[in-house]
């Protein structure tokens, strides 16, 4: 299954909710909503900073990706961004396939 990172943004609001829920409640959160969607959360951590929480999950399509991420971004308590990853064998197939591109003005 193709592998997607979801870094999240939480409101003062989200935050609010985590305090109340704890990590481990968000996590199950998470765990049964890319499940609803036929997906696997392989892992969650949270972080400082910018972005709040970061998870890879495994998803079977794009638009299942797109609808955990629509899900998330409705509720209004978190800003997600969901990063399509590539393998290393995924990666060297698209270096090795030729195709022609005319840049802007050229």
């Amino acid at each position: 299954m193709p592998k997607y990172l979801i870094e999240g943004s939480y409101t003062a609001e989200g935050s609010r909710g985590l305090m109340k829920d704890k990590a481990s409640g968000r996590k199950a959160a998470v765990e049964k909503l890319v499940a609803n969607a036929g997906g696997k959360l392989e892992c969650l951590y949270y972080a400082f900073g910018r972005e709040d929480i970061f998870a890879v999950v495994d998803m079977p399509s794009a638009a299942s990706a797109a609808a955990v991420a629509v899900a998330g971004n409705a509720s209004g308590l978190v800003r997600t961004r969901t990063i399509p990853l590539l393998t290393v064998e995924e990666t060297d197939q698209a270096l090795s396939t030729n195709v022609s591109y005319s840049p802007p003005g050229a």
